[in-house]
């Protein structure tokens, strides 16, 4: 019998998602793949798989899941209300904990509730979905019908094929710390048409508070906040987009584009948000305030490296659950013992 996932409930927006489509942007494929890359790769440790393995990206509202497997194991990241209904318990229901894995039963039906504090979480099944990749990639680009399952969210009825048939023997892992997003201004690097605004519209864009409006979803955010003046409008000859940059149009109100972004554009762009930045935007509600800053591309580089190393701190101290931390004895051996000793000869010469 095969293993399987299904669908009970689809949720508001699930979609399967991993890195991205890459090598296509010059047929006018976008990219798209996960919003928020940090959660992803986190789930993926917490069920034991390659970082990059797909998942289901859940947006607000996730989905109710049947497992139709001798067992499975499975890891929801972010913070998102699960509830569980065991076959084996008569259909006794418990709440679970997210960021960190659990096993399930054949039978057992879980309810995956609100998305609290952001968008998107992450659920990763150990062994990943039996899913056929499309132009090298499982992640879902909606508006074209393009990635595994017809490019569509899931469904109800929809069933998830699953790569391992059981859960497998290893123990489950939690995560021992959310993980830390930031809350400062948002880093961008001006350009590349920022000479296309007037100095009084990059002043403003670098000082004032915007606002994500509801018009946000996987393509990007529009943000309502003062306007921003072009010198001689908004239009430029079409070139290529990148995720995360910020798009001006005739109205003066920014766009930063996300992970399902068209390819090529024609608006001026008056900045770039930073990669070590995107997961944060990703996340990104309506209603969230944001500012910007500046910054320069060894700042971008460095803040690149401090987000890995923060996610790298986090995958190296997973632990079965309940399990209190060890010492870091990276973080020990890697200090300056020498510098903390004292001198134990008392002055007197004793």
């Amino acid at each position: 019998m095969s293993a399987i996932l299904h669908v009970l409930r689809p949720g508001l927006h699930t979609t399967v998602q991993d890195f991205g489509r890459f090598g296509f942007q010059e047929l006018g494929v976008p990219v798209a793949g996960a919003l928020d890359m940090a959660g992803l790769r986190l789930a993926n440790a917490l069920a034991g798989n390659r970082p990059g393995e797909a998942c289901l990206e859940i947006s607000y509202l996730g989905p109710t899941l049947r497992v139709e497997a001798d067992s499975l194991r499975l890891a929801v990241c972010g913070a998102v209300r699960l509830t569980l209904s065991e076959a084996a318990a008569g259909g006794d229901r418990r709440v679970l904990e997210s960021d960190r894995s659990h096993r399930l039963g054949r039978g057992d039906i879980l309810e995956v509730g609100a998305v609290s504090a952001a968008s998107v979480a992450y659920l990763a099944v150990a062994g990943g979905f039996d899913l056929v990749p499309v132009m090298g990639s499982l992640s879902t680009y909606v508006r074209a019908g393009l990635g595994p399952l017809d490019g569509k969210p899931l469904a109800c009825g929809t069933v998830l094929p699953l790569c391992a048939a059981t859960a497998g023997d290893g123990g489950d892992l939690a995560l021992p710390e959310a993980m830390a997003y930031g809350d400062g201004p948002i880093r961008v690097m001006l350009g590349p048409q920022q000479d296309s605004f007037t100095e009084a519209a990059l002043a403003t864009f670098l000082s004032a508070e915007y606002v994500v409006s509801k018009d946000a979803d996987r393509m990007g955010l529009r943000l309502e906040g003062p306007r921003l003046d072009h010198r001689s409008g908004p239009d430029i000859a079409s070139d290529g987009l990148v995720n995360g940059c910020i798009q001006v149009p005739g109205n003066g109100g920014p766009i930063v584009l996300l992970a399902d972004h068209q390819t090529t554009g024609g608006y001026a762009k008056i900045a770039t948000v930073i990669s070590a930045d995107l997961p944060r935007l990703g996340r990104a509600m309506p209603g969230t305030r944001l500012t910007f800053t500046a910054v320069t591309a060894d700042q971008a580089a460095a803040a690149r490296l401090a987000l890995e190393r923060e996610i790298g701190r986090r995958v190296e101290g997973l632990r079965p659950p309940g399990a209190a931390p060890g010492i870091d004895l990276a973080a020990l051996y890697g200090g300056n013992l020498v510098s903390g000793m004292v001198d134990a000869i008392p002055d007197d010469g004793r």
